[in-house]
């Protein structure tokens, strides 16, 4: 029995139709990529999957006691709710009673003694109690501090709590829109881990290609209104369209030979006579109606960008520079020299000062120790600048041409509104002010960029929000651009596309620098640690003992702050077996550590990649082996320790 069924679901805003006619079944396993450009209604289709939103037309059914949760795109606000609270709110009523109860006790006024007597009866009454372990477990998996305010929290650390909030409920239906935005790359390894790992089915929004490939059995593409739904993988998704593009191609070139025939014969029919077969002028008009209603292939953007002249041959160069934000270091005794037509991607976890690194390389700020020197004839194009210029009272053309209705790019005059077409922007939106989607206004401040001369191109995000056919158009332009890049992204597919090295940021002012791509890094044995510039300790947030029925009466949370007085548990006694294996554990986790280091240090060689092709790829099948087996050693010792 299907979770949820949409049947010639019809939904449309204004003249635009983002609906027609849509039919979807998601089953226990689904794991469902929806692909489709920015505006195209796939967080309406969300939407409308989760019953938030009513359909103009057609039904939306769901199996009884089936839960649906769904992680919206935007970041959770809330300023004033602790994580605790805001995680809570995912149980609806249950949630809000418990926030209130943890109020109530920590304030410790008589005045609400009766009220918080009603609360704990209905708390009881409802089995609220269980449902704290359950908030728990979720704050914990996820790193989260239950006392921490929203507010507080980077785009990364609000964006965990919003997951953790869908989590909580423990959904049969996970709907998940653009859910790597604004997360770090081993936040984004970790998620890819737990929606793997769901047992229910999840339909997801994403441009992260890499994530879309690890995670997803099923990709929907919604084009116009019209949705199309592929059984494959991302990489055989792409495959079967193509193919399938080629067939339609060829079906439709025969079509209209043959109505071209048709209309010749009808032509000829007139003058030579004037009887006509009535039942092939049926048939001929049946082609023309069927011609009619033909979809055709969607228009392609194409991105250009004005190149400024050659810059001088040396870009920057640092020298031994240090910097320090508050007490903590950022960068730390870092060298470097940035040459013509570099191609520099920086990675790092959140937080880690990876647009402070990008502004010390500009010069807009100064180093602690040490000096950047810079090079002749620069034309710096920087993104983030271009972010707080938009003007959201003013139009696109004023915003990105600076209202002149004609721009000139490499030489060519252009129309302003044909310039933004080419940016995915129909006419209809370029004349109204800039109230645009969070995709819209990244390409916006690209379509800015690329008409100011440059042979320096400075991104920071520039993949946020945009969907992948713009990606993919970025890729290609970047591709062709002869000056230097720099770029900040956590997309692993973009980088791997867009950088030919790598500046890694290890935390505490640590900075590697890395030849290749994001994948030859990997493979080399690289990988960022998960970390957090916001919160580091654990989930602080009131615990309950164990209930065998949530009916009976059970002890009652303490406030955050109060310290549990209840004894631990005995662990029980491990078996003989065990033992002699936890006993042995360390000596072979520290064999397995020794071995896995040797391995790294053998591929770190500059002379390793001059091996023969058979000889390096089985060396690093031993660092992933080796690295298995040491990982498979951790989790058992914990296991054993921990019973």
């Amino acid at each position: 029995m299907p979770y949820i069924r949409l049947d010639q679901i019809e939904f449309s805003i204004g003249t635009q139709v983002l609906l027609d006619k849509v039919n979807l079944t998601l089953d226990k396993g689904d794991r469902l990529g929806l692909l489709g450009r920015n505006g195209a209604g796939k967080s309406t289709l969300m939407r409308i999957l989760s019953g938030e939103l009513v359909p103009e037309d057609g039904d939306r059914w769901v199996e009884p006691n089936v839960t649906v949760a769904r992680l919206e795109q935007a970041l959770p606000e809330h300023r004033d709710s602790t994580v605790f609270d805001f995680v809570a709110s995912g149980l609806s009523g249950t949630g809000a009673l418990l926030s209130r109860y943890y109020e109530l006790i920590t304030d410790g006024s008589d005045a609400k003694l009766e009220e918080l007597s009603q609360i704990q009866s209905e708390l009881e009454h409802l089995g609220g109690w269980s449902m704290t372990q359950r908030i728990e477990k979720v704050l914990q998996q996820l790193d989260l501090n239950g006392t921490e305010k929203l507010e507080n929290l980077s785009g990364g650390w609000r964006r965990r709590a919003a997951l953790a909030r869908a989590l909580v409920s423990e959904p049969d239906v996970l709907l998940l829109d653009e859910p790597t935005n604004h997360l770090d790359i081993p936040s984004i390894d970790w998620l890819e881990q737990q929606v793997t790992a769901f047992d229910g089915a999840i339909v997801l929004i994403t441009h992260d290609r890499r994530f879309l490939q690890r995670v997803c059995n099923r990709i929907g593409e919604l084009d116009r209104g019209h949705l199309s739904l592929w059984q494959a993988d991302y990489a055989k998704f792409l495959v079967l369209r193509e193919q399938q593009a080629e067939a339609t191609a060829r079906a439709e070139a025969l079509f209209d030979k043959k109505l071209a025939q048709e209309e010749a014969w009808i032509r000829q029919g007139i003058k030579a006579r004037r009887t006509r077969n009535e039942g092939r002028v049926r048939a001929l008009k049946a082609m023309r109606d069927e011609r009619a209603q033909r979809r055709s292939a969607q228009g392609k953007g194409s991105f250009s960008l004005e190149e400024a002249n050659r810059s001088g041959r040396r870009v920057a160069e640092a020298r031994s520079i240090s910097f320090t934000y508050g007490e903590e270091p950022v960068v730390k005794d870092f060298s470097t020299i940035i040459q013509r037509g570099d191609r520099i991607g920086i990675v790092g976890s959140n937080g880690v000062g990876k647009t402070t690194v990008i502004k010390l390389l500009l010069g807009a700020l100064t180093p602690d120790e040490g000096d950047v020197l810079l090079g002749t004839q620069l034309e710096i194009a920087y993104s983030d600048q271009l972010r707080s210029e938009l003007d959201p009272d003013r139009d696109l053309i004023d915003n990105v041409c600076g209202g002149q209705q004609f721009i000139e790019i490499n030489g060519q005059r252009r129309h302003a509104i044909s310039y933004l077409g080419d940016f995915l922007f129909a006419p209809d939106r370029i004349r109204t002010p800039v109230r645009l989607s969070g995709g819209e206004i990244n390409r916006a401040i690209l379509a800015r960029l690329f008409t100011r001369p440059a042979n320096v191109l400075i991104l920071d995000e520039p993949t946020n929000d945009l969907d992948i056919e713009t990606l993919e158009l970025l890729e290609e332009i970047l591709l062709e651009f002869k000056g230097t890049i720099i770029l900040v992204s956590h997309d692993r597919y973009f980088l791997d596309k867009a950088v030919t090295s790598l500046l890694v940021m290890k935390g505490r002012g640590e900075i590697e620098e890395q030849a290749g791509s994001y994948s030859d890094w990997e493979a080399r044995g690289g990988q960022l640690l998960r970390g957090s510039a916001v919160m580091t300790s654990p989930a602080r947030i009131p615990r309950t003992k164990a209930v065998a029925n949530e009916g009976e009466a059970t002890q009652k949370p303490k406030p955050y702050d109060e310290p549990d007085s209840t004894s631990p548990k005995k662990k029980a006694k491990l078996s003989y077996k065990d033992q002699r294996e936890l006993d042995a554990l360390p000596a072979e986790i520290e064999s397995l550590e020794a071995r896995h280091a040797e391995l790294l240090e053998i591929i770190g060689q500059p002379s390793f990649y001059e091996q023969s092709p058979e000889e390096v790829a089985a060396t690093l099948t031993a660092v992933t082996q080796s690295e298995e087996a040491l990982d498979r050693a951790l989790e058992r010792l914990i296991e054993l320790e921990g019973e």
